[in-house]
């Protein structure tokens, strides 16, 4: 007789309880397939050019895809980079759904946040792996990994703290309107005593 499996709860690591499943696994298809293809590809295909070749491919494509469209659906985040035209200043964009509008699910919210750090010290560990064994023609490939996994790492941990900081101002300035009342209640005492 086969025992009653409990029912996951809301935010654990299953991928069922997603609300955007596809979306869900293609971004972790893409986040363990680049490690997977370098990792497996050492021992098992021996053409470095080919593995360099997929490997930046699936980095590519798992930049994109997290930083346009995983982090939006997931966890309402996306960011990009602005350049000033007449100036050359560099600055960074950060957008986050209203609070209101987007429920975040916490599965993939779990899902998003533990894939997004985890693979830079994956990449981490292979690095010094192709330090201790002496690899240096894989260490460009490790390097370009790191820094476009710790690219988007930055920008999303940004991101969240300044849609954390403007949910915060929010609804002091908005919906319960604490900061207008309290500077209504300190000018009408002030006028009130003259």
């Amino acid at each position: 007789m086969e025992a009653a499996q409990p029912a996951p709860t809301a935010g654990s690591l299953s991928w069922r309880l997603s609300s955007h499943p596809i979306t869900l696994l293609t971004f972790l298809g893409f986040r363990i397939s680049s490690v997977l293809v370098y990792f497996l590809g050492l021992w098992i295909i021996k053409s470095m050019i080919m593995i360099f070749i997929i490997t930046i491919l699936l980095l590519a494509a798992d930049f994109y895809y997290l930083k346009n469209i995983a982090g939006r659906r997931l966890v309402g985040l996306r960011w990009w980079n602005e350049v000033d035209p007449s100036s050359g200043d560099s600055k960074w964009v950060f957008e986050s759904s209203e609070p209101g509008t987007k429920v975040i699910n916490p599965t993939d919210s779990r899902f998003f946040w533990l894939a997004l750090y985890v693979q830079p010290v994956l990449w981490l560990v292979m690095a010094i792996l192709a330090l201790v064994r002496v690899q240096l023609l894989w260490l460009p490939l490790v390097i370009i990994a790191l820094v476009l996994t710790i690219m988007n790492t930055l920008a999303f941990s940004r991101c969240d703290k300044f849609s954390q900081a403007s949910n915060l101002a929010g609804s002091a300035f908005g919906t319960t309107n604490l900061a207008g009342s309290i500077a209504s209640n300190m000018m009408g005492r002030f006028f009130s005593r003259n």
